[in-house]
Parts: C-alpha cells; structure tokens; sequence
C-alpha cells in the first residue's frame, strides 16, 4: 500500500476486478451537457471528421485545462476509465478500489491539430516514469494512461512511446510506465461530477501540480 496526499491507504497495484467496488447500474450525479468553456457538447456523437483519444495524466482538472487550450480542440471532459466499477463516484475512484484512472477526453479537428500534436502534449506535461503517481497524487487513480480509438492513433501512441522514452533516458529518466490499450479494451469512459468538469475554469487558482520532466517529445520522422 502507498499513503497518499491525505494520509490514506491506497493500492500499489490496480485492483482485480474480483475485488473492486461494485458500483452502480446508472450515473449517481448530474453532468452538464455543455463544455463550461468551449460551449460544446459533453457528451453525444463525434462531430464529422473529429477524432477522439483518452489520456491519463496525473490529476485531471490541469489535464483538461492543457488540451482545452489547445487549438483545434472541440471538447474536453474528465472522468475515469481503465477499470472495472461501472458508474464509480470521484470518493470510490480515490480509494484505489475501482481500477480506474482519472481520464480526460479530448476530441479534435485532425486539421487543425494532428493524433501526433496531441499526443506530444501529454508526453510533454507529465511525468511518465513514476507509475502509480504523479507528484504529491499516489495511487494506481494517477497512473498514466492513452486509450487509443483507431488503429492509425495506436501505432502513434507506440511511435512516440519509444522516441520519448528514449530522449527521457538521455537525460536519466527511468523506463516508462504509460499503460497504452485501446479504448475499447480499456471499457467505458465514465463522465466524473459536474463540479470536476473544467474545474480550473471554474477556480482559477485551483490545485493544479506540474509535473512535467523539461524534456520535449521531438516529432516522428514520416
């Protein structure tokens, strides 16, 4: 077991989901249907020729905020996914008890900003040596994570892998530990509270650690 920032007792290894909280059969909170900031859609259909990726990166009110800001971006929201709890409440995912990992969801015009751009973003704003935390944040919930939605996104999330993994060694980072699936294999994404939607929007002065290594993820060759 890890103590984290509030001195409690959480896993150092994801649950199995024989052991996880069994959460419920329908969301227990309401979620608004718009993006506080962008003003788009939470939820729904891709608009036409949008892509879609998930990413886990440590705490996700600064996480949303670094790809709301992104031009090109459409919508942005925050929940949990990589687990097994359907419908998990922010109290169950912080116990390390549901196998989920706080998530955003970035969808995106490919014309504006590419998969790659994207995805050097998140290399680039977090640390993904530290496994089951990221800073003061402890707990299998902070792990790293991109849940891939086309196979094209999964070879990019591969390529960069090893070409930032191998500029983090230069500089004597350890391997990293990003867990890379499909978002199909991950299951659902589960939308967090109302009150974690564009948090920092919300309050601007809000708790939002960086943790960035100073290392940049150069462009693939192709």
């Amino acid at each position: 077991m890890l103590e984290n920032l509030f001195g409690r007792r959480v896993p150092t290894t994801v649950v199995s989901p024989a052991d996880a909280l069994p959460g419920r059969p329908a969301r227990a909170f309401h979620v608004p249907p718009t993006h506080a900031v962008l003003g788009t859609p939470l939820e729904g259909p891709l608009p036409d020729g949008a892509h879609e990726i998930f990413l886990g990166l440590g705490c996700f009110w600064g996480a949303e905020k670094l790809f709301w800001q992104l031009p090109g971006v459409i919508s942005t929201s925050v929940g949990y996914m990589g687990g097994t709890t359907p419908h998990p409440t922010y109290e169950e995912t912080c116990t390390g008890m549901t196998g989920h990992t706080e998530t955003v969801r970035v969808v995106f015009d490919p014309t504006v900003v590419s998969d790659e751009d994207v995805l050097r973003t998140f290399w680039e704003n977090h640390d993904p040596t530290q496994g089951f935390r990221q800073g003061n944040d402890v707990g299998t919930q902070y792990r790293s994570a991109i849940f891939t939605t086309t196979p094209a996104q999964a070879d990019l999330a591969e390529r960069t892998r090893a070409a930032f993994g191998a500029s983090l060694a230069e500089r004597g980072f350890e391997e990293i530990t990003t867990e890379v699936r499909t978002a199909a294999d991950a299951g659902p994404f589960y939308l967090a509270e109302a009150d974690h939607q564009q948090y920092l929007h919300k309050v601007p002065h809000g708790y939002c650690p960086v943790h960035a290594t100073g290392v940049r993820c150069e462009p693939l060759d192709g």
